[in-house]
């Protein structure tokens, strides 16, 4: 999938968690539901770390993409040292060790464990950082170009800086799910897990499949490309994906976000 479509499935399954959590009597405040779906919609890109053409990769000038760099080796280096006979020879890390659930779980766990130990500007450090790839992600084509970078930057830094504000208030989130002493803002991770794995998601419905299994081989794999049948498969970039999941992904946040409001 294209950055778009990945930041609304992210934004979109958020959403979806917030309304099954006001269903199950535990509501999110507004601001867990905002501030979850825009960490997830960045969330959402940031497996690309290991493409140095993507999205990810211009969100933050020469950091992001030496990051991207390091990434794709990383990736690399990781696929070859634990591929099996059945896995294919690859140039390349992409769509490798990013993709999978125990990446996810990791940067997720990662996440919450600074929230909670890093205090006020570790929480303002990864809300910064997923605003930044949330904005690049849901409004792409405002967001292209060089000059563009700092308005993105500046808003990014702003939206952090403010819905911190607001989640710090009693009541409005800080320590929604995780009520005890010291686990505030321990439920950051979730919505970074599940932005995660959503893009992992996506791309297995693409042609080429994604791992999102390993390490836990499959047959004479390791690095098994899961995916529905070929003929349900699409490229990225596709009709299908802009004429109807794109379509699909703003319905289903929509219906999501208003059950999770408690307004259907």
């Amino acid at each position: 999938m294209m950055g778009p479509a990945h930041s609304l499935s992210g934004a979109a399954a958020w959403l979806g968690v917030g309304a099954a959590a006001a269903a199950t009597g535990h509501t999110m405040p507004w601001p867990v539901l905002l501030a979850g779906a825009l960490i997830c919609a960045g969330a959402a890109l940031a497996p690309d770390l290991d493409h140095k053409a993507a999205t990810i990769s211009r969100a933050f000038g020469p950091i992001s993409r030496a990051l991207c760099e390091i990434v794709d080796k990383l990736s690399y280096a990781v696929y070859k040292a634990t591929k099996k006979q059945g896995d294919p020879r690859r140039s390349g890390g992409h769509r490798t060790l990013t993709h999978t659930w125990l990446w996810a779980v990791l940067i997720g766990a990662g996440c919450s464990v600074a929230a909670i130990t890093g205090g006020r500007w570790a929480v303002l450090a990864i809300l910064f950082v997923h605003m930044v790839l949330a904005i690049e992600g849901l409004l792409w084509r405002a967001t292209r170009g060089s000059s563009a970078d700092v308005l993105v930057w500046l808003l990014a830094a702003t939206s952090a800086w403010i819905i911190a504000g607001v989640l710090d208030k009693p009541g409005n989130g800080s320590d929604w799910l995780f009520t005890q002493p010291g686990q505030e803002y321990l439920w950051l991770g979730l919505p970074v897990v599940l932005g995660a794995l959503v893009h992992d998601i996506g791309d297995a419905l693409t042609v080429s499949g994604c791992p999102i299994l390993w390490p836990i081989p499959v047959g004479r794999k390791r690095w098994y490309p899961i995916g529905p049948p070929k003929i349900m498969r699409f490229r990225a970039g596709s009709w299908v994906e802009l004429k109807v999941l794109m379509p699909a992904f703003m319905l289903l946040g929509g219906v999501g976000c208003a059950a999770a409001l408690n307004f259907i």
